[in-house]
């Protein structure tokens, strides 16, 4: 399956789901390219932003993942391959 680029942002709400979070992102770090974080820096919101390598099913099982945790926001964007 050929590999796409994309990102993930996520706003964390609330600080006691950052265990659950870091456990997902271990698993999926053959994906994960950068991450960044900003703590407490919107109204109190943790910000992390993920730039990954993967195929659309990689990609797609982190976000879902993530997308399950109460207590934070997420957004994925994938781009096109040309």
């Amino acid at each position: 399956m050929e590999k796409r680029i994309g990102t993930i942002l996520i706003a964390v709400d609330q600080p006691d789901c950052a265990h659950q979070l870091n456990n997902i992102l271990s698993a999926h770090a053959d994906v994960i390219r950068a991450r960044q974080g900003l703590p407490s820096c919107i109204d109190g919101k943790s910000i992390i932003s993920l730039v990954l390598e993967g195929t659309t099913d990689e990609i797609g099982s982190l976000s879902g993942q993530i997308g399950k945790i109460k207590g934070l926001q997420s957004r994925s964007v994938l781009l096109k391959n040309k």
